[in-house]
């Protein structure tokens, strides 16, 4: 599948898709949705119940619709992700596997009506490495979508040896990686009892996963053993920005770091190798997170059509350096 964002202006790497085929493709779990023509729309997977969130009839679902807004925006070309609701990690594999397939055929055929437009990345069953690689493999050569969208809670940390394989898989097909946190307790462990209010999960349970995400592929060695690895975490890698000096001095001082990242600017270097969508909702915040890794490998991100993307993004219009960074991301030149 050949894409033409090679010209675009502005690319757009972080918008979820909620595809209608996925509705029941994990059995009991779902996902299903309900009151969408009323006023109190609500969606569900397992026990997870979101509220208030309309799908059907939104730029989430009507693809029409979705090239409108992006037209409005300003916006040229747009990678689609599936919704962090559904990742699925901590289910049964057999169930996983068929719920990610489902998605990444529909999502395939979705995107290839629209390739002037549109872009995909993959849903992994991440339970399983062996069939996350299988369906990476089949999304990749057979699908035509760019890489791979999965959470940032596993049921194996993301420095486990098993990830080994999964990130050699990557470099191999030579995709993009991106992380994005999903809210816990929807299939695996519960979060902490604080998160459950104020939607407290999203606002900071995202911001925490994305920064513990960040100390894990550096203090876990992952970058130093795959140089070859494009990860990208959403939201900026969360509070990474604010928390940089005392990451980087745990990495200078703490017995449990390895000599290569006790070295003076170790941390950093390692740090400015990772890839961050600027969606922050913050000028201050983005300014703080560029001051510290540049701008090479920061990238466009909106949360399209989500409850906090910027109310008027046609406002705000990135710099044409982002969409040259999203094109070696996601590899459009080749």
């Amino acid at each position: 599948m050949k894409f033409l964002g090679v010209d675009a202006r502005v690319i757009d790497v972080h918008a979820h898709v909620v595809l209608a085929e996925t509705f029941g493709a994990a059995g009991p779990l779902g996902p299903e949705m309900g009151g969408q023509d009323g006023d109190a729309p609500w969606f569900r997977v397992g026990s997870y119940r979101l509220d208030g969130v309309r799908y059907q009839g939104s730029a989430f679902m009507d693809t029409g619709l979705r090239l409108e807004r992006m037209n409005a925006a300003g916006i040229d070309f747009q990678l689609l992700s599936p919704n962090p609701l559904t990742f699925l990690h901590f289910i049964d594999t057999a169930t996983a596997v068929a719920f990610c397939r489902t998605h990444n055929t529909a999502l395939s055929s979705l995107v290839a009506a629209h390739t002037d437009r549109l872009a995909g990345c993959a849903a992994l069953p991440m339970q399983d490495i062996g069939a996350a690689i299988a369906e990476l493999e089949r999304a990749v050569t057979q699908l035509g979508l760019l890489g791979a969208y999965i959470g940032t809670d596993l049921p194996q940390p993301l420095d486990a040896p098993e990830m080994d394989r999964f990130y050699e898989a990557c470099t191999r097909l030579d995709v993009p990686l991106f992380l994005h946190p999903s809210p816990a307790g929807i299939d695996g462990p519960a979060a902490d009892a604080n998160l459950g209010a104020y939607d407290l999960d999203v606002v900071i349970g995202f911001a925490a996963q994305e920064a513990l995400a960040v100390a894990r592929l550096i203090y876990g060695g992952v970058l130093d053993r795959h140089p070859d690895l494009d990860i990208c975490l959403s939201h900026g890698g969360g509070s990474t920005g604010y928390l940089f000096g005392r990451m980087a001095m745990a990495a200078r001082k703490r017995p449990w770091a390895s000599e290569a990242l006790k070295a003076e600017g170790a941390f950093e270097d390692r740090l400015a190798r990772l890839w961050f969508d600027n969606h922050l909702n913050s000028d201050a915040s983005l300014d703080l997170l560029t001051g510290l890794v540049g701008d090479d490998r920061l990238v466009f991100g909106t949360n399209f059509a989500g409850w906090d993307a910027p109310d008027d993004l046609a406002a705000h219009r990135p710099s044409p350096k982002l969409a040259e960074n999203a094109r070696r991301l996601l590899r459009l030149n080749r």
